[in-house]
């Protein structure tokens, strides 16, 4: 049955929903990269073309291959530096993640670009756009290979941090190597999730309130051990407030 959105829960028991990519939207994102890829291997051509005077067969065999490379590369590379994404997938606000909601790993990453061409058969994403429709989750085969899957990452209005943090001291602030090392660990769904539920604690009866905000308190202390002088004697919900504070916060 197909799915409209991922959804991940932790062990801790908190959900995460994705919005997945649709179809289409993906193949468009695919032709610009595509149109990426031609304009590159254009410029190599040209670089390549002394050679076609030394000889005709040596010129042809190394465009192939180097054709074949940047084709990969192209993928691979843009993948791995921007955490999932291509050109055209950043136009179109996609983005490549683990389907278990874990960190994307290069190998995955590899994995996904090397069935591309698989994919592609007989040549306009057949096979791919087939084992999209198929998928409850949209995948390609390079997806499934790779464990991958591919969701709309829309940008967000610049939230209203004082609304949050209230102007109280933060402690976590003591220790910057340890907020580095939590913003690290921290995906955007996660920041995004802490910094909703406070923004809507009003909403939420007080009983489940205390509840909702002690598991996710007790989520992001087990990404960054602090000291005790930074986090005993501090409520669930402020130590939540501190984390979106260091999270969204650069200073």
């Amino acid at each position: 049955m197909r799915t409209a959105s991922l959804t991940i829960r932790t062990p801790e028991g908190i959900v995460f929903s994705q919005q997945l990519a649709g179809p289409i939207t993906r193949f468009l994102a695919w032709l610009l990269d595509f149109a990426c890829v031609v304009a590159l291997a254009t410029a190599l051509g040209q670089l390549l073309a002394p050679l076609s005077v030394v000889s005709a067969n040596l010129h042809s065999a190394i465009y192939t291959v180097a054709y074949f490379v940047l084709s990969i590369g192209y993928g691979i590379t843009c993948e791995w530096a921007w955490r999932g994404q291509t050109v055209g997938k950043r136009i179109f606000h996609l983005r490549v993640v683990d389907a278990e909601g874990l960190r994307l790993q290069f190998s995955q990453v590899v994995i996904r670009n090397l069935l591309r061409f698989v994919d592609l058969l007989p040549g306009t994403y057949l096979v791919g756009g087939v084992c999209c429709f198929f998928s409850p989750s949209c995948q390609r085969l390079g997806d499934i290979a790779g464990n991958t899957v591919v969701i709309r990452h829309l940008h967000v209005r610049e939230p209203d941090l004082d609304q949050v943090g209230g102007g109280k001291f933060n402690s976590l602030r003591s220790h910057p190597h340890i907020t580095a090392r939590l913003r690290q660990r921290t995906t955007p769904a996660e920041a995004s999730m802490a910094l909703q539920a406070l923004l809507r604690r009003d909403e939420f009866e007080p009983a489940a309130r205390v509840e909702l905000f002690s598991e996710l308190a007790r989520h992001f202390r087990e990404k960054a051990d602090f000291p005790p002088d930074a986090v005993d004697g501090i409520p669930e919900e402020q130590f939540l407030r501190n984390v979106v504070d260091v999270l969204y916060r650069s200073w």
